[in-house]
């Protein structure tokens, strides 16, 4: 894949943007240290994050990765309105990138009337408004990303402010691996050369397929989310996937009827070796199962130590794969025409 092609085809230069994702997740960090997040803790029952897209992957991120740690309910509300629940024993987050989401400001109001304990995370925008007026902690950002490319910033400032709040407990060890984990795969995913780069030669592979992505529930269904999602966005191609042992019970006997389109897929099972144990052997029996439907299955495994790491490792490569795949189909990986036309159409409905 030589440069003068990249160039030419991704003129928004979203390559810029990954290959400088792990200088991202630096600047987020210590933007999530200088933070000042004061707020009582006392009697809290349950957080809710409200975001949509890439605004809310953060949240989805920092549920899974806090799973075995949170003492307390942790969702992530994709909905102009809250659940009944939310109230004064409620930390509510707010995380809209741009901070002009019409659900995410709804949920806001909403938030404020409530009297939930909020805190905010934007660049600008109503948020930061709303977050101002309220006297809410507000946690900014730099703007000007897609925010589907603003995922450190989405996530690593949070994940802070909830050891600051006391909530769990000090990551220096795994945000330090995160990082220099990310700083490596940098160099080798940003390649040129299928054969010296997973990303590029993986997304070879899924070039014209749909693709459907398979991982366990526990704490890699965010990571399956992610690839899902920047595949659409990015890649501008369908995806689609589900969580073991969940797909098991039901999705698993739909690999039946449909003999041509099925070997026309490519599966992608995201592997991590803390999978649990019954799961890992589900996941063997499933891949032997859909091989006899389609050529194309792909095992991808996590790399690192800490969970931390581990997560983005798969995240970050999910993210170069689905920019190559966009290259391999001449197709600009930045813009999102039809959700802003989408928007627009929104916007003269009141």
């Amino acid at each position: 894949m030589d440069a003068e092609t990249v160039a030419r085809i991704d003129k928004s230069n979203m390559f810029a943007l990954l290959r400088g994702f792990p200088a991202q997740v630096a600047e987020a960090m210590e933007i999530g240290q200088k933070a000042k997040v004061r707020m009582r803790t006392a009697g809290l029952r349950q957080i809710v994050v409200c975001g949509l897209g890439g605004s809310a992957i953060g949240g989805d991120l920092l549920r899974s990765y806090c799973a075995d740690e949170l003492r307390i309910p942790f969702l992530v509300n994709r909905n102009y309105t809250l659940p009944r629940f939310v109230g004064p024993d409620t930390l509510v987050i707010i995380s809209s990138y741009s901070g002009n989401t019409e659900e995410t400001n709804a949920a806001h109001r909403e938030a404020i009337k409530r009297k939930a304990r909020i805190l905010c995370i934007s660049s600008n925008g109503m948020t930061a408004s709303l977050a101002r007026k309220a006297r809410s902690p507000l946690i900014t950002v730099p703007g000007g990303l897609p925010p589907r490319a603003a995922l450190g910033y989405s996530f690593f400032p949070l994940l802070l402010a909830l050891t600051k709040l006391g909530l769990i407990k000090n990551k220096q060890k795994e945000l330090k691996e995160t990082r220099a984990l990310l700083e490596a795969r940098a160099d080798v995913y940003s390649s040129p050369d299928p054969a010296s780069n997973p990303a590029l030669a993986l997304a070879m592979e899924l070039q014209h397929r749909i693709v459907i992505c398979y991982s366990s529930t526990e704490r890699f269904d965010t990571v399956n989310t992610r690839w899902r999602g920047q595949i659409a966005e990015n890649g501008k191609s369908l995806a689609f996937g589900h969580v073991l042992p969940e797909m098991n019970h039901n999705e698993l006997v739909g690999w039946k009827v449909l003999t041509e389109p099925m070997s026309q897929m490519h599966v992608l099972f995201l592997r991590d070796h803390a999978d649990h144990p019954r799961v890992q052997i589900r996941m063997g029996l499933t891949r032997d199962i859909i091989g006899h439907y389609t050529d194309h299955v792909t095992e991808v495994w996590s790399e690192g130590k800490g969970l931390l790491a581990r997560m983005f490792s798969l995240i970050y490569l999910g993210d170069w794969v689905s920019y190559y795949l966009a290259i391999l189909h001449g197709e600009d990986p930045t813009p999102v025409a039809v959700i802003n036309h989408l928007k627009t159409e929104l916007g003269k409905v009141q």
